[in-house]
C-alpha cells in the first residue's frame, strides 16, 4: 500500500483520484497523479464519490482534524482552521469569568463570574498562517450575534489579565498560553430557546506566531436566570461594532440598565450616540439623569424593537 501527497495531505492509494479532488476542493487541482499505472474504473470513482457526498465525510478538507472532533453546528469555522484539541461533552460544574483574572496567594480572582453545572464541550482550532487569532474571533463573535447571541463580558489584551492564567486555570488547556496583549475572550449567552446555553471564546497568538480560537460550549442544567452584561462590555460593542442592539429594553426605563448604559457611556466621555425606540425619549432623560451629559444623546430613527444606540461617528 502506497499514499500521494497533496498540498500536505496524506491520502491512500484508494482514494487517489485527482479528478474527484479537484470537484471536492479547486486548491488541490496540481495534484500530481502518482503513476501512469494508478488507473481507476469509471465505476469505482463514481461510488467512492457519492460515498463521500452521501455520508458527509469531508476527507480532504479537514484530513488533519484530531479523530473524533467535529464543529458546533451553530457556529462555522474559519477556513482551512485545524482541530487540533477536542473534548467532546460531559457533565461539569463550570465557573466562567466576568472580569479581568488575577492570582492572589494563590488563588484566582475575577471581579464576577457565571457559574453552574452542565454539559461542556470544547474545541480548539489552530489557525492557518494567513489568518489572525482577531479575524478567527470576530467572525465567531459576528455569527453568534446574527442568531441573536447576547454579549456578556468581553475584554481584549490586557484587559484580560494573565493569559497563562486563562490557558491554564480556566480552559486547561497549555495551547491557549500565549502573549497577554494578544488575547481576547467573550461570553456570550444563546437567545431562546437555547438561552441556558453559553458559549465562551478565546482567540490567542503564541510566541511562535501561531493563532489559536477556543470555543467551549456550556449547556446549564438548570435555568441560568437573568445575566447582565458588564458596563465595559456594552461600551467595547458600541465601540467595535458602532452600535448597541437592546430589543428586549421595550418598557420604560428601569434598574440596572439605566446603571449598566449610565456608567458605559461614561466610560468614554468622548462618545456620542442616537437613541432609537419608542422609549428613546425617556432613556435620554434616564440617562441624562445618572450624568451622562445631553449634549451627546441625540434622537435617532431605528426602527429596531427596544433600545438601539449607534455611534456618531
Amino acid at each position: 500500500m502506497f499514499a500521494a501527497r497533496c498540498r500536505g495531505f496524506v491520502l491512500p492509494a484508494d482514494y487517489v483520484a485527482c479528478g474527484f479532488i479537484r470537484r471536492i476542493n479547486p486548491r488541490l487541482a496540481d495534484c500530481p497523479v502518482m503513476s501512469a499505472s494508478l488507473t481507476f474504473s469509471h465505476a469505482f470513482t463514481r461510488t467512492l464519490a457519492l460515498t463521500l457526498l452521501l455520508t458527509g465525510i469531508s476527507t480532504v478538507a479537514h484530513a488533519a482534524d484530531v479523530p473524533g472532533s467535529q464543529d458546533l453546528p451553530n457556529l462555522p469555522r474559519l477556513e482551512d482552521a485545524e482541530i487540533v484539541d477536542y473534548r467532546p461533552s460531559v457533565e461539569l460544574e463550570r465557573i466562567y469569568p466576568l472580569g479581568s483574572i488575577r492570582k492572589i496567594s494563590g488563588q484566582l480572582r475575577f471581579d464576577g463570574q457565571v457559574s453552574g453545572r452542565g454539559n461542556v464541550t470544547g474545541i480548539t482550532y489552530q489557525l492557518p498562517v494567513e489568518h489572525s487569532a482577531d479575524e478567527a474571533f470576530t467572525a465567531a463573535r459576528e455569527a453568534l450575534q446574527q442568531q441573536g447571541a447576547q454579549l456578556l463580558f468581553w475584554c481584549q489584551a490586557r484587559d484580560c489579565g494573565e493569559s497563562s492564567l486563562w490557558a491554564n486555570e480556566v480552559f486547561g488547556n497549555a495551547k491557549l498560553y500565549g502573549a497577554d496583549n494578544g488575547q481576547s475572550y467573550l461570553l456570550l449567552r444563546l437567545a431562546a430557546p437555547a438561552d441556558n446555553t453559553l458559549v465562551a471564546l478565546y482567540g490567542i497568538t503564541r510566541g511562535n506566531r501561531r493563532a489559536f480560537l477556543h470555543v467551549e460550549q456550556f449547556q446549564s442544567s438548570t435555568p441560568l436566570g437573568d445575566l447582565l452584561p458588564t458596563s465595559a462590555t456594552l461600551l467595547r460593542e458600541l465601540k467595535s461594532t458602532g452600535e448597541l442592539e437592546l430589543p428586549m429594553l421595550t418598557a420604560a426605563p428601569q434598574e440596572p440598565w439605566i446603571t449598566l448604559l449610565s456608567r458605559g457611556l461614561n466610560l468614554d466621555s468622548t462618545l456620542r450616540v442616537t437613541l432609537s425606540g419608542d422609549q428613546r425619549e425617556a432613556w435620554r432623560q434616564a440617562l441624562v439623569a445618572k450624568g451622562v451629559r445631553a449634549a451627546r444623546l441625540e434622537a435617532g430613527d431605528r426602527k429596531n424593537p427596544g433600545l438601539t444606540l449607534e455611534l456618531i461617528r
